[in-house]
C-alpha cells in the first residue's frame, strides 16, 4: 500500500507527497497537463519542442542541468499526446535545488530568438533522423492518420511535418508557454525520505508566489466510431515488409481498460503468448511480432505489428493474424492462461513500485486521471478480471470494421 498526502496551493498547483524512508534520495516529478493533443493542426510538434525549451534556462538559472549535476542528481523528461512530464532524482539534502529550478522555469522560462532557433534546429533534426531517415520511422504518421479523422491523436507527438516547428515564432512559443506551463495546469509529486509538513513549507516557499495562468476549458473533438475497414499500402526503402493493424479501444480511465490490457498480453507478451508462439515459433510466418495498447487518456489504440518471415506474403501474414484473433473471439481463454498474465502484470506492478521515481511519476499521472489512489487499486482490477470479460472485449474490439491496417512494403 503506497501512502501519500495531497494538498493544493492557492494558485492551483496540486501537490502529492509520498514518504519513503528506505531511500536517501528524493524524486521530484512535475507533470504538465499538455501534450500533442493541445496543438493546432497547423502548428504541431509544439509540446515536444517545449520539452527541449524547458531545459534552455530560466530567469535565475541560465542552465538547468549544471546545478542538478553539481547537486548529485539526474533529470529528464518525456512528452506524449496527453502530457509533458519532467522528473528529477536527487539526494535528499539537495532537494531544494530541484524545487528552485522547477519553480523558476514554471515562473520565468527564458525564451529568446537565439534559444528558440537552437531548439528548433534540434527538434527538426530529430524529426529527420527518427521519422524520415530511419526505416519505418514514419509508421505512426500513417497509422494515426488512418485511425483518427477528427481527434488530435491523428498526428504524432513529434509533429505532422518539420515545417510546423521550423516556422514557430517567438510569439507562438511564448503564447503556448503562458497558456500551458502554469501552476494550475501542473501536478508536483515529491517522493522519498521527506516529511509532509516540511514539503508543505518548501512548496509554499518556492511555488506559492507563481501566478495562476488563464486556463481555458479543453474542448477536443470526439472521434466517431470507425465503421469500415481501412487499408493503406506504402512503399519505402526498408529491409523487410511490415504489417501494422490498429484497433480503437476505450480510454485509460475506462472500466474496460484492464481487460483490453490483458487481452493484448494474451496476444503477444512473452514467448508463450499466442501470436509469438503460433505464428513465429510454430508456423514460422513472422520474424518479429508484437501487440500492445497505446494507453492514451482518451480512447486509444490496440496495435498489432509484425514483419513476415522471408518469402511470406503480407496477405498470408495478415490472414494468419485474423485467424488467431477469431479464435480469441470464439473460445473463452482458460483460467490457467488468464492467471499467467495476471501474475505477470502483478509482478511488473510490484517491481515498478520499488522505485521511488516510478511511484512519483505514477502518482502524478493518476492524479491527472482523477484519483492518485489508482496506484493502489490497479492490482485489484487485474486480479478481479474474468475470462468472460476478455472474451467480450475481443468480440467488441477485434472486428474488421474497427481496424486500420498498413502494409509497409519495401521497394523492389
Amino acid at each position: 500500500m503506497i501512502q501519500f498526502s495531497r494538498f493544493q496551493l492557492d494558485n492551483g498547483l496540486r501537490v502529492i507527497v509520498h514518504e519513503d524512508d528506505s531511500t536517501p534520495m528524493a524524486a521530484v516529478n512535475v507533470l504538465y497537463n499538455v501534450g500533442a493533443k493541445d496543438e493546432s493542426p497547423d502548428k504541431t510538434g509544439f509540446a515536444h519542442l517545449f520539452e527541449h525549451l524547458m531545459f534552455s534556462g530560466s530567469g535565475n538559472a541560465p542552465d538547468f542541468d549544471v546545478p542538478i549535476q553539481e547537486a548529485g542528481g539526474e533529470n529528464n523528461a518525456f512528452t506524449n499526446s496527453d502530457i509533458t512530464n519532467f522528473y528529477n532524482i536527487i539526494p535528499i539534502d539537495n532537494l531544494e535545488t530541484v524545487l528552485w529550478l522547477e519553480s523558476d522555469r514554471m515562473l520565468d522560462l527564458n525564451i529568446d530568438e537565439r534559444k528558440l532557433d537552437i531548439q528548433r534546429k534540434v527538434v527538426v533534426e530529430e524529426f529527420k533522423e527518427t521519422c524520415l531517415n530511419q526505416p519505418y520511422g514514419d509508421v505512426w504518421h500513417h497509422v494515426a492518420d488512418m485511425a483518427y479523422k477528427v481527434h488530435p491523436y491523428r498526428w504524432p507527438t513529434i509533429g505532422k511535418i518539420p515545417k510546423h516547428v521550423e516556422d514557430a515564432t517567438l510569439d507562438d512559443v511564448q503564447s503556448f508557454y503562458k497558456k500551458h506551463y502554469c501552476p494550475n495546469n501542473a501536478i508536483l509529486v515529491i517522493a522519498g525520505n521527506v516529511e509532509t509538513e516540511n514539503i508543505k513549507q518548501l512548496t509554499q516557499k518556492w511555488f506559492a508566489d507563481i501566478p495562476a495562468g488563464e486556463r481555458s476549458e479543453r474542448k477536443l473533438p470526439v472521434e466517431p466510431p470507425q465503421k469500415e475497414f481501412i487499408q493503406r499500402k506504402h512503399q519505402a526503402n526498408v529491409p523487410l515488409d511490415a504489417l501494422f493493424m490498429a484497433f480503437h479501444v476505450p480510454a485509460r480511465s475506462d472500466k474496460d481498460y484492464y481487460a483490453i490490457d490483458i487481452m493484448s498480453d494474451v496476444l503477444c507478451n512473452g514467448k508463450s503468448a499466442r501470436l509469438y508462439r503460433k505464428l513465429l515459433k510454430e508456423q514460422k510466418l513472422f520474424s518479429q511480432i508484437d501487440a500492445y495498447i497505446t494507453g492514451n487518456i482518451e480512447p486509444g489504440l490496440l496495435i498489432i505489428e509484425g514483419k513476415p518471415a522471408d518469402g511470406v506474403k503480407l496477405e498470408d501474414a495478415e490472414t494468419a493474424i485474423w485467424k488467431e484473433l477469431e479464435l480469441l473471439k470464439t473460445e473463452v481463454i482458460s483460467e490457467q492462461e488468464l492467471q499467467k498474465y495476471k501474475n505477470k502484470i502483478e509482478s511488473t506492478l510490484v517491481f515498478s513500485e520499488a522505485s521511488v521515481l516510478n511511484k512519483a511519476i505514477n502518482l502524478a499521472f493518476f492524479e491527472l486521471l482523477g484519483d492518485p489512489n489508482i496506484i493502489n487499486e490497479e492490482v485489484h482490477h487485474y486480479r478481479n478480471l474474468k475470462a468472460e470479460q476478455i472474451h467480450e472485449m475481443a468480440n467488441r474490439i477485434l472486428t474488421r470494421e474497427n481496424c486500420s491496417e498498413l502494409f509497409y512494403m519495401r521497394k523492389e
